[in-house]
């Protein structure tokens, strides 16, 4: 099977689980060599045909299989051709990453310029304007508001940060592209 070593590796397992969900999983972890039509990866992973293709059009958006078309000259059927295209799936992974560290930046500013308050009753979260609006007292059960630290999650983004900062800097002349 082509990109065996690269399947192995459980980020990228998961990656693709992540884009098409397990019900597509058993088409984007077997991807044959060459071309295959929807119709034979659908009888040889015993799955639905439209689950299939629900899978190679996830995987065609996100730049992992590409497809050709070919018309049948008797009956005018289009037959569509897949090619998986996992090489990309290292530079995904990295936009990915800097795509979910940019996030998380912008969180952790939000967080920090603003003041928080809490329902207790109802593990609702209030900007501090917000609050003042409602007199501090919830708009649902009436409850007070109390004052809500979110320090210790702004602590978990800054791990979170490193991390991802750590991860990104391994690769070097990936960082560069950036």
């Amino acid at each position: 099977m082509a990109y065996d070593d690269l399947l192995e590796n459980p980020v990228i397992q998961k990656y693709l689980h992540e884009l098409v969900g397990p019900t597509g999983m058993p088409v984007a972890a077997a991807p044959p060599e060459g071309e295959v039509t929807d119709e034979e990866l659908a009888e040889e992973l015993n799955l639905e045909l439209n689950a299939v293709r629900r899978a190679l059009f996830i995987l065609y958006e996100n730049d992992l299989a590409s497809y050709r078309r070919l018309r049948d000259e008797d009956s005018g059927w289009l037959t569509y051709l897949w090619t998986f295209e996992y090489e990309n799936i290292p530079e995904q992974l990295e936009e990915e990453m800097h795509r979910l560290l940019d996030a998380l930046v912008e969180r952790r500013e939000y967080e920090l310029e603003n003041e928080f308050y809490l329902c207790e009753q109802d593990s609702i979260r209030f900007e501090f304007g917000e609050a003042m609006e409602y007199g501090f007292e919830c708009p649902n059960c009436g409850e007070q508001l109390v004052d809500m630290s979110n320090a210790r999650l702004v602590d978990a983004m800054d791990e979170r940060i490193d991390s991802l900062r750590d991860e990104l800097h391994r690769h070097p002349e990936q960082e560069a592209d950036a």
